[in-house]
């Protein structure tokens, strides 16, 4: 009898992280997806060179989407939800190695942060400081911005 409830119970723990997984899952093929309100984070106004890529300044990675054109950031509506944009409310200040900083005002009026003339993300993946789960993702067309400390 113990063991029938047992095995009850770990069909039971089975079950619920398959549907979690599944709930969570995807195939990555659109820019959209997730679900993180993005008026949820707080984005630091400095930019900086964290483990050799562009990070905020408290560590977490930024990066850049292939489908953006130079000052004109694609990723908007559903697809902010995983990739909010890095935003700010006054003026951005670049760290030490950083390179060309800017912003361009988004369809909704905030101040999206670009690194040469290049819309800025972050994912919403990312969990932790250092976090670099969102490079490659949606067949590459998201990338880290690496920073070569030689130039």
């Amino acid at each position: 009898m113990r063991k029938n409830w047992l095995l009850l119970g770990i069909a039971l723990l089975v079950a619920v992280l398959a549907i979690g997984a599944v709930a969570c899952g995807g195939d990555g093929s659109t820019a959209t997806g997730g679900e993180a309100d993005p008026d949820l984070f707080e984005y630091p106004d400095t930019v900086i060179v964290f483990a050799g890529v562009l990070a905020d300044a408290d560590g977490n990675t930024l990066y850049v989407f292939e489908d953006d054109e130079a000052g004109v950031s694609n990723c908007v509506d559903a697809c902010t939800r995983t990739w909010p944009p890095l935003t700010v409310k006054g003026d951005v200040s670049a760290g030490d190695g950083v390179g060309t900083l800017d912003t361009i005002k988004r369809d909704d009026g905030t101040k999206q942060v670009t690194h040469n003339d290049q819309p800025l993300y972050y994912y919403s993946l990312d969990v932790g400081v250092g976090d670099q789960s969102g490079d490659g993702v949606n067949d590459g067309a998201w990338h880290m911005v690496v920073i070569d400390s030689t130039d």
